[in-house]
């Protein structure tokens, strides 16, 4: 098992390196001059050409690409064009919204959507089983922003029990930073509800058909043994790797749901830098999205060790 992990460290080496060269070259694969761009109609040359060098434009692509990578290893992401403050510090200002939405939304998409799954399979051709699925049908049709816009108009204007924008940080109180988070997480966690909750019914399905499930219950086991302890621990590799995919789904949710609940974060902060062209901010955000989405992948290949008893060395 312990040459296992290693392999899955390594492997997730070329994985950032391949990520870095993408996120690097997005200024340059910019269509025209990312320097015109930012400079807009009405600069001078020389205005185009300082802030060609501020960009390291007119330096060799290799040359500037193994700078960019030394100041990342150094925690430098660069300085915003527009507000001249490190990008670093921007997304520590903005993280802790992203972050709170993204851990809300999978306790409530996981907690949900599993015994969801875990029921249809059980009641499998009965009501149960096609509300779960209309449901799940139902999630992955209808936009984000659209469940976005229909929770905050039923819950927040004309309920008024929940508000309908900003975000209040966690030190202020569990409760109050929860409310601004509940709408825009089941928003958010909508589609990946409806995925977790096929996934899971579909592996159960499959699982509940063994021999070791007729025998649990030729034994006596209670139904509860035979669904959560037998039958869901056996299921719980395929529903792992969709919780871990399902972070991407998160990762560019985040963007239309911060917008549409106006939530100061990660996803407000990179859509602001894209309508401005500030390449160093959009770099640095898709750098870190992108690392979390490997870390995440990782920690689900490690879970497979607890899982999978082919797994052990």
């Amino acid at each position: 098992m312990f040459a296992y992990i290693v392999r899955r460290v390594l492997a997730t080496i070329p994985v950032m390196a391949i990520v870095a060269l993408f996120v690097f070259s997005l200024l340059y694969i910019a269509p025209g001059d990312p320097a015109a761009v930012i400079a807009g109609d009405q600069a001078t040359p020389d205005d185009v050409e300082r802030i060609r060098a501020s960009l390291g434009l007119d330096r060799p692509y290799l040359v500037r690409f193994g700078a960019w990578v030394f100041d990342i290893a150094r925690g430098d992401l660069g300085v915003s064009i527009f507000t001249n403050l490190p990008v670093s510090t921007m997304i520590q200002q903005r993280i802790e919204p992203t972050l709170s939405l993204m851990i809300v939304t999978l306790i409530l998409a996981v907690s949900i959507a599993v015994p969801m799954g875990v029921l249809a399979a059980w009641r499998q051709g009965t009501g149960i089983d096609r509300a779960v699925m209309g449901f799940a049908v139902l999630g992955f049709s209808v936009p984000v922003f659209v469940v976005g816009y229909v929770l905050a108009y039923i819950f927040a204007l004309e309920l008024d029990w929940l508000p309908v924008q900003g975000y209040t940080p966690f030190a202020r109180g569990f409760w109050p930073w929860l409310q601004n988070l509940i709408l825009p997480a089941v928003a958010l966690g909508s589609v990946y509800i409806a995925l977790i909750a096929r996934i899971t019914r579909a592996t159960m399905l499959e699982v509940l058909q063994q021999d070791y499930i007729r025998t649990a219950k030729a034994k006596g086991l209670g139904q509860r043994a035979i669904l959560f302890v037998h039958a869901l621990k056996n299921a719980a590799v395929p529903i792992i790797t969709v919780i871990g995919i399902g972070v991407a789904l998160l990762i560019g949710g985040a963007v239309v749901t911060e917008s549409v609940f106006a939530i100061p974060g990660l996803g407000r902060l990179t859509v602001d830098a894209i309508l401005r062209r500030d390449y160093p901010v959009i770099q640095g955000v898709i750098l870190l999205f992108s690392f979390v989405y490997v870390l995440v992948n990782l920690a689900i290949d490690l879970a497979y060790t607890l899982f999978d008893p082919r797994i052990r060395y």
